[in-house]
């Protein structure tokens, strides 16, 4: 079966693709999705389903907008890919929050993944014209306050991925999906601790529940990378200028396990992953070939942290790790934040330490924030 996705962007998105030969990393099609789309999150080991909200809520927790202090705002992330070895690929990423009074909210973005200009040849090397793959999503999200500290969304969103490489005998077309996300999101109440006060967090988001994309028609299509974010936190308020936030996440992706074949295709261990995107869900806490302890490595997680200074200053630090035989990818990001009146600049910057790199090793990430009510209001740095 042809993996015409595999095939352009093997190399590319997933760096792990040529990791130990005992590996099995689990490959999806348009992976884009899951690149954090902000530079705070990427500040903190890549999370955001249960730290504080801000306006990129939209891409790991729409449920968080209930909590979010102003009313609206939009958002603008810019992330080179592979910066190491080119300079056209990119991930551009505009989102806009709307929240409607205190138990509900809006929010719609749009992401952008072009793989820059590609110079195609035939099999004796002549010219024979330029692509310019890309891919992107569009979705909208809504999320209603369910008691005075939970709130739940959901999100739906189209995808569209149009890397068109044709083949002697089979002509590849742009692939369409759809998606659906459910997320919550809790915060409890200030808690009075001796030297203190605290709040805690938790969040969850089950994204990109949908059919397969399909680029042959004669192909049984990639599954979407449906993902499961579970996370918790807690926010250390020293006064009122003074908060540090410490979270944690973990993510699985909830798409079948390549099974162990032989020389004949045989499988000698793990389940068929040729089924539908539904059973594919329920079927991936328990097909790994190596078993439980298997399944527990396909967890990845992260660990982060962020001092604020009155609502002004930001500095984070974070770290991700992935199992080797899942993709191998570990890394600490760094970041900071600066607010002035109705403006946020979020800077993040990440380095690996494990054998495989990341495709944004030593990456500069990049985002701009617009506080719609502050700049009715004239601008605010005051703590609210």
């Amino acid at each position: 079966m042809k993996k015409l996705y595999f095939g352009l962007l093997g190399l590319l998105i997933t760096t792990n693709i040529w990791s130990q030969t005992d590996s099995r990393v689990i490959t999806t099609a348009v992976p884009f999705i899951l690149v954090s789309s902000d530079a705070r999150a990427s500040g903190m080991g890549d999370m955001g389903v249960a730290t504080s909200p801000d306006a990129f809520s939209q891409f790991w927790n729409p449920a968080k907008y209930i909590s979010i202090q102003n009313k609206m705002g939009f958002a603008f992330s810019y992330t080179p890919y592979l910066s190491q070895l080119v300079n056209d690929i990119k991930i551009i990423n505009g989102t806009y929050y709307n929240k409607l009074n205190d138990r509900s909210a809006f929010g719609v973005s749009i992401k952008y993944f072009g793989l820059g200009d590609i110079d195609l040849t035939d099999i004796a090397g002549n010219y024979t014209g330029t692509v310019s793959p890309n891919e992107f999503y569009i979705d909208g999200s809504y999320a209603l306050k369910l008691s005075n500290n939970y709130a739940m969304g959901v999100a739906m969103r189209f995808i569209f991925s149009d890397l068109k490489l044709g083949t002697g005998t089979d002509d590849a077309s742009a692939a369409q999906s759809f998606a659906v996300d459910i997320n919550g999101y809790y915060v409890s109440d200030e808690i009075d601790f001796k030297d203190f006060q605290g709040r805690y967090r938790l969040g969850f988001n089950i994204q990109n529940l949908g059919p397969k994309m399909k680029y042959y028609d004669n192909d049984d299509g990639d599954f979407l990378p449906t993902n499961l974010k579970l996370g918790a936190g807690f926010d250390f308020i020293m006064d009122q200028y003074n908060t540090i936030g410490v979270t944690f996440e973990t993510n699985k992706l909830l798409v079948p396990t390549p099974p162990i074949r032989d020389a004949d295709g045989n499988i000698i261990s793990g389940k068929d992953d040729n089924v539908n995107w539904m059973t594919g869900i329920f079927q991936s806490f328990t097909d790994a070939p190596g078993g439980f302890s298997e399944e527990l490595k396909e967890f990845q997680w992260s660990a982060g942290a962020e001092y604020t200074y009155l609502d002004s200053f930001s500095l984070r630090s974070g770290y991700f790790h992935e199992s080797d035989i899942k993709g191998g990818r570990k890394y600490f990001t760094i970041g900071a934040g600066f607010k002035y009146n109705y403006l946020i600049m979020d800077l993040s910057y990440l380095f690996s330490v494990g054998q495989l790199r990341s495709p944004l090793d030593n990456t500069m990430r990049f985002s701009l924030t617009f506080n719609i009510d502050d700049f009715a209001k004239g601008g605010s740095n005051e703590k609210k």
